[in-house]
């Protein structure tokens, strides 16, 4: 595996950009030890949710405030308050762990400035996949000047750099908002099952960010999520005790396929009925069930014009029933997070961590702690 630990310190750090604001309380406890020859993280992270306690997740940061993943997005989401940080990663091709939903970056959110050397083959950057780029070459980007289309509230920030993971946990740490009753993040190992050849390979991606979470000491705030089932049960190989959250939507489950899904990780739906709760039930390690909120748009409103809910109480019970928490995504309109709550989910990842608060303020839910960078 390619090591990642003396990268960290490549390239500018962004933690001199963090945002600040007043300070009130913190995230419920995860618990759990990597103690000598023991496993990594705490199936707990998920599972110590108390009673009446919603699990608001910042997708990205709070795309809609803030531009995705950038320092700013999640110094945001901790002074805000939120349970979890929701966000995405990358490899790169010298091993380097990104904070990046794409496997090639969105020309809506980054932009080429210039090559690392002159006449770099690879260059321009934005036509190339992040394996295929070293930290050198991805950190040119600017990630930070572009508002995205759709989210006219985003606030931008020039010049921006691409965060490494290990600097997202060194953000948590100057927020106060590591160790025990610290925030949740919620990472996911964005393998494409349904193009290998665009990500970095499933045992290799899987590896790296296991060797940044065991470099952390952040363990036991973690939960690992994944639409590649094949991506948990690899993690599960590496941490067993390491909270799995599997992620799907209807297509990547294959229902309507003769054939097993790739995305399932050789598991075939059709040994479970079409049940996409059973099936991620039956992987050792997954503790919950993350699936879009509607289908087949996935941004509508529930209750306007043709909008279909995915979630339904029938499948919140069964997550239920079969031990698991149920979190979908991306919902970003409170009546579809009003529907959401009536029928019992445990938590909700949204653009909107702001309106998600709100909303568990007038329903009287406790509400997670808020944190300010210290010093």
């Amino acid at each position: 595996m390619r090591s990642t630990r003396a990268l960290s310190t490549v390239g500018a750090t962004a933690l001199g950009c963090l945002l600040t604001a007043s300070s009130l309380t913190v995230a419920t406890a995860a618990t759990g030890s990597l103690g000598a020859g023991g496993p990594l993280g705490s199936l707990d992270a998920l599972g110590s949710l108390g009673a009446g306690e919603f699990d608001l997740q910042a997708h990205r940061g709070g795309v809609g405030l803030h531009v995705e993943s950038t320092p700013q997005a999640f110094s945001h989401a901790l002074e805000l308050g939120v349970t979890t940080l929701e966000l995405d990663t990358q490899v790169t091709a010298d091993g380097a762990v990104m904070v990046t939903h794409d496997r090639r970056p969105r020309t809506d959110v980054c932009q080429d400035t210039a090559p690392v050397v002159a006449g770099d083959p690879l260059f321009p950057y934005m036509d190339d996949y992040i394996h295929e780029l070293t930290l050198e070459q991805v950190r040119t980007l600017d990630c930070g000047s572009l508002r995205r289309p759709g989210y006219p509230d985003q606030q931008t920030h020039p010049g921006e750099q691409m965060m490494l993971l290990s600097e997202l946990f060194d953000l948590v740490r100057a927020h106060g908002a590591d160790g025990p009753g610290g925030v949740r993040m919620n990472i996911e190992t964005k393998v494409e099952a349904g193009a290998p050849e665009q990500t970095a390979p499933r045992e290799e991606f899987v590896s790296a960010v296991h060797e940044e979470i065991a470099d952390s000491g952040l363990e036991q705030q973690i939960t690992i999520q994944s639409f590649d089932w094949g991506a948990l049960m690899a993690m599960h190989e590496l941490a067993p005790a390491l909270p799995l959250v599997a992620l799907t939507n209807h297509d990547f489950l294959g229902i309507d396929s003769h054939e097993p899904s790739p995305w399932l990780g050789g598991i075939d739906i059709a040994d479970f009925d079409g049940d996409g709760v059973a099936a991620a039930a039956s992987i050792d390690g997954v503790v919950a069930y993350s699936p879009v909120a509607t289908h087949p748009d996935q941004s509508c409103t529930v209750g306007e014009s043709d909008c279909r809910a995915y979630v339904t109480r029938e499948m919140v019970d069964s997550a239920h029933s079969h031990g698991l928490k149920i979190i979908p995504w991306t919902v970003n309109n409170v009546p579809t997070m009003e529907y959401l709550m009536d029928i019992g989910v445990d938590g909700i990842i949204t653009d909107y961590p702001n309106l998600l608060r709100d909303l568990m303020s007038e329903r009287g839910r406790a509400l997670p702690r808020q944190y300010t960078a210290e010093g």
